[in-house]
């Protein structure tokens, strides 16, 4: 396939420039696996399409306020920073702009000294690997100094800086939100808990691989981003128990089945960690997932190309078609679907 099999129109006053407020107030486009059929709900109307005994898998990761500015500690040239994922301890991978002050050795400041960098070394695409100093936790500086990473198509200030984060994030590492899961809010799933749909927590740090455009023409020549996650024990059996009772298991974003396919290409589900670069487009056979709850994303993009995989690719493009006639919010802060 071509990557501009996955191109569609979508005028620009589509795109979601802020959250809706409640969460769950959200417009959801239900998309039947089995059949053509395309249902306009809201997304508190979810726990309808959800059964006793489904089980949800989450993506807990939390964004970090990951876009700091600073200057160049010898001449005070003004930098901007935006922290990819923590390598180990200090090290950081980075994007600096602009990159020609970033040079191996270069030492900038940030927020009046709290926090400094040194750059280590220039990765092949142009990344920083740089070794931040700070005299407290690092993620404390970054809540003082740092600012919420939106995408760029977002253009308009966040006044509440936790709608970019799920209701349910709690492991720090993300340079940008698992989107899916912004619908939820603590009421909704206690609703869904109590109607007897099991949640599981699964952790993929997210990184800015997620925007950057195919670059390719042949899809299958394309390279994925790696990104760190992890999946606990009693996900793992979570998983297990609800397979083995014949319900489902829905992945709550992009994330999250990445997340859940990387691990059961190499067997069954386990708990384990590391790092996956896996890319799911048309012909890539499911292990795992039966439904998934995801937004609209950009055209041409990786994450369309993994909901044409699961469900179709014709079917998916019909789909987009109709949310842009419908007026469907798209993106980040946009409205959601399930394909169940």
């Amino acid at each position: 396939m071509k990557t501009s099999d996955f191109f569609y129109n979508l005028p620009e006053e589509l795109i979601a420039q802020t959250p809706l407020e409640p969460r769950d107030s959200s417009r959801l486009m239900v998309l039947h696996k089995d059949s053509d059929s395309i249902e306009h709900k809201h997304f508190y109307d979810i726990i309808d399409y959800l059964n006793e005994g489904d089980t949800l898998i989450v993506n807990d990761s939390r964004v970090i306020p990951a876009r700091i500015y600073g200057y160049k500690a010898d001449t005070g040239a003004k930098i901007e920073f935006l922290l990819l994922r923590q390598l180990d301890g200090s090290r950081w991978e980075t994007l600096v702009k602009p990159g020609r002050k970033a040079k191996v050795g270069t030492e900038f400041v940030f927020g009046d000294g709290l926090l400094k960098a040194r750059v280590l070394e220039v990765a092949d695409d142009g990344n920083r690997i740089v070794e931040l100093q700070s005299d407290e936790n690092i993620y404390a500086t970054l809540d003082k100094i740092g600012q919420m990473p939106l995408p760029p198509y977002i253009t308009e200030k966040l006044e509440d800086q936790e709608r970019y984060q799920t209701v349910y994030s709690h492991e720090l590492g993300s340079a940008a939100a698992p989107t899916a899961g912004l619908h939820f809010t603590n009421e909704l799933l206690d609703k869904i808990r109590k109607k007897g749909v099991n949640i599981g927590y699964v952790t993929l740090h997210v990184g800015l691989g997620t925007f950057r455009p195919v670059k390719v023409d042949d899809v299958t020549k394309h390279k994925m981003h790696s990104e760190h996650y992890e999946i606990p024990e009693e996900t793992a059996e979570l998983i297990k128990r609800t397979k083995a009772a014949g319900k489902r298991v829905i992945a709550v974003g992009t994330t999250s089945c990445r997340t859940l396919e990387s691990v059961a290409a190499t067997g069954e589900i386990r708990a384990c960690d590391g790092f996956t670069d896996i890319f799911i487009y048309p012909g890539f056979e499911f292990k795992v997932l039966d439904g998934l709850i995801t937004n609209f994303h950009l055209p041409e993009s990786t994450l369309i190309m993994l909901v044409s995989a699961f469900y179709g690719y014709d079917k998916t493009m019909k789909a987009y078609e109709t949310a842009v006639d419908e007026k469907y919010r798209f993106f980040s802060f946009g409205d959601a679907m399930i394909i169940i």
